[in-house]
C-alpha cells in the first residue's frame, strides 16, 4: 500500500464504527461489512471492487486476482462476496455458507483492504448477481463505483446472466486476464454487440489454481500448503471438508465451469 494510501485509510478509519447508524438514518441497509460500509460517506469519488464467487474453497488465485485489481484500478478495497445458493450450481453438494464465510475470512485477515461480506449467504432463495448489485448500488452513495471484478474468458457469458443488461448498468468490470491471453478486437466487438457493459483489463500473474483442484487434492489426502492461505487449509482439515463425509447442504448445488457470481 502507497503512502497516499495509507492516508486515505486514515482518513477513512471510522467508516466501520459509523456505518449502520449512517445507513439507518439514510434508509439505506447496512448490508456489506463493517470495514466497507461507510465507503463513500465523505462525499469524495471512490473505487470499491466487488469479487464474488463459491469460494469452495477460497485460494491463493483468487487473493492474488483481488490484490492486483486493487492496485491496477485504485479500488478503496474488495468485498468478497460467497454465493449462497448459486443458480449455476444446482446439479453438484456446495459446502454450507457458513462455512465457506468462515474460510474467506480467515484468507483475508491479514489484509486491511479486503473484507467478506455476508450477503448472499443469508439471503434465502436462488442467488442472482443482479440482486446483490441492486443491494450494493442502494447502499452506497453515487460517488462510490462498483468494480466488479471476474476473469476476462468469462465476460462474454455475462449476456446470459440474469438480468444481464441490469447489471451492466449497476456496475463496472475489472477483467482479468493471464498472460498470453490475447483480448482482440473481434471479443471486444462480440462483447459490445451483448449490451453497454463497461470493461476494463488487467493482466494477472498466472496461477494454475482452481477450487475444484484444491477439493480433488483435499478428497486424496493430499497437501493443499501453499495453494491456500495456512488458516483456510487449517479448517479444510479441522472439518474434514471435501472428503466423502464432509459436511455439504443439498440446497446449495450446481456444477460447470466455476465464474464469480451466476450466470
Amino acid at each position: 500500500m502507497t503512502g497516499r494510501e495509507q492516508e486515505g485509510w486514515g482518513r477513512r478509519g471510522a467508516w466501520g464504527a459509523a456505518s449502520a447508524p449512517a445507513a439507518a438514518r439514510e434508509g439505506r441497509p447496512a448490508v456489506v461489512c463493517p470495514r466497507f460500509d461507510g465507503v463513500g460517506a465523505d462525499g469524495a469519488p471512490v473505487r470499491l471492487g466487488i469479487m464474488g464467487g463459491t469460494f469452495d474453497p477460497i485460494h491463493q488465485g483468487h487473493l492474488a486476482c483481488a490484490e492486483q485489481a486493487r492496485e491496477a484500478f485504485g479500488l478503496a478495497g474488495v468485498v468478497f462476496v460467497p454465493t449462497g445458493r448459486p443458480a449455476f450450481k444446482r446439479d453438484r453438494a456446495v459446502t454450507d455458507g457458513a462455512v465457506r464465510l468462515e474460510m474467506c475470512r480467515a484468507a483475508v485477515a491479514g489484509n486491511p483492504a479486503f473484507a467478506v461480506s455476508p450477503l448472499e449467504v443469508d439471503r434465502p432463495g436462488i442467488t442472482y448477481a443482479v440482486d446483490t448489485l441492486r443491494a450494493l448500488r442502494h447502499h452506497y452513495p453515487a460517488n462510490v463505483e462498483l468494480f466488479f471484478i471476474a476473469g476476462a474468458d468469462a465476460i462474454l457469458s455475462i449476456a446470459r446472466w440474469h438480468e444481464s443488461a441490469e447489471v451492466a448498468r449497476l456496475a463496472r468490470f475489472a477483467a482479468a486476464t493471464r498472460p498470453g491471453f490475447e483480448v482482440t478486437e473481434s471479443f471486444k466487438e462480440e462483447l459490445a454487440s451483448r449490451g453497454a457493459f463497461r470493461v476494463d483489463y488487467f493482466e494477472v500473474t498466472a496461477l494454475a489454481i482452481s477450487s475444484s483442484y484444491l477439493r480433488e487434492r483435499a478428497a486424496r489426502g493430499l497437501s493443499l500448503r501453499y495453494l491456500t492461505p495456512d488458516p483456510v487449509r487449517e479448517i479444510i482439515e479441522a472439518r474434514g471438508l471435501y472428503r466423502l463425509e464432509a459436511p455439504t447442504t443439498a440446497a446449495a448445488v450446481g456444477g460447470g465451469k466455476e465464474s464469480p457470481w451466476t450466470p
